[in-house]
């Protein structure tokens, strides 16, 4: 099939690859997008795996905590300068407290703040000032205690990130610590078995063309395969990554020191894959240095 130069272009601005590099990963995959993304990868061209479908939504992610449970709520607005609007702010904040007594998010448009359902609040939020508004998506954590942590914070309870973490036992200060990790580090899940398994097969099988490429032995590759994989896991499960606030162990140990043990989390950011530009790669620095400071 013929491949265009806005294939190409998208291609490259996903993975970092050079333009005849991304030509060609188009060529021998018929155009499909995610195929060429790995077959990029398996020759060692593509910088990162981008996700793709980003969006330039604002908004505010509101988190709540009343007891043993946590929400975490994001509404979008279409500027930034709406989302910074007190009447804005209160609105999302009022729809967080009201998810404390929500199952999920079709419950909670139509539970009640000052009178009315949320769904109708936005709608004549909408209305009043002109701007489409919606309320996407919620979480909830539970535990025996639960932290929370915002990002970028605009308010109290309000910002670009809003991380949850249960945890079991007393928490004495380290689960706000998590949550930081979490803002940071964005662990695609908590542990292993937490893990999307066509996610585990896809990278799998990424590792063992790149190890079987290597001409060693089978023997050798099958360790080359697993010394990956369990890097892999180190590296995209929260209980398994080295934790921010102190690298020399892990989040699991971190927490395991401090008493507790994570049972759960959930990170929501404002617009999904969003992009935060040159400042992103010392994220992890920049929230390891607040918590030391």
């Amino acid at each position: 099939m013929a491949i265009t130069a806005a294939q190409v272009k998208e291609l490259r601005d996903q993975t970092g690859a050079g333009m005849m590099d991304a030509k060609r990963a188009l060529e021998e995959n018929n155009g499909d997008f995610e195929a060429s993304i790995d077959w990029l990868r398996t020759k060692g061209l593509a910088k990162a795996a981008k996700k793709a479908g980003r969006t330039a939504a604002e908004g505010l992610v509101a988190v709540a905590v009343r007891g043993n449970k946590g929400v975490a709520v994001e509404v979008n607005s279409e500027t930034d300068f709406v989302a910074r609007t007190e009447s804005f702010q209160k609105m999302v904040a009022s729809f967080a407290q009201a998810a404390l007594d929500c199952a999920d998010i079709e419950a909670l448009k139509k539970a009640t703040v000052n009178g009315e359902t949320v769904e109708n609040t936005l709608s004549e939020a909408i209305a009043t000032i002109g701007e489409n508004m919606t309320l996407r998506r919620m979480m909830t954590v539970t535990g025996d205690s639960v932290a929370a942590y915002v990002h970028n914070a605009v308010a109290d309870g309000l910002g670009r990130i809003g991380v949850l973490v249960g945890m079991t036992g007393t928490d004495g200060g380290v689960g706000k610590q998590v949550a930081m990790h979490v803002a940071a580090a964005n662990p695609a899940s908590l542990g292993e078995a937490d893990l999307d398994p066509a996610y585990v097969e896809r990278e799998k099988a990424i590792f063992s063309e790149q190890a079987r490429a290597s001409g060693k032995p089978e023997a050798v590759i099958e360790k080359m395969i697993d010394g990956r994989m369990k890097k892999f896991f180190a590296e995209v499960t929260l209980l398994g990554q080295q934790f921010v606030i102190n690298p020399d162990v892990t989040v699991a140990q971190a927490a395991k020191d401090a008493g507790v043990t994570v049972t759960g989390f959930a990170r929501l950011g404002v617009g999904e894959g969003i992009d935060k530009g040159p400042e992103g790669d010392d994220f992890a620095t920049e929230v390891a240095k607040m918590v030391k400071g």
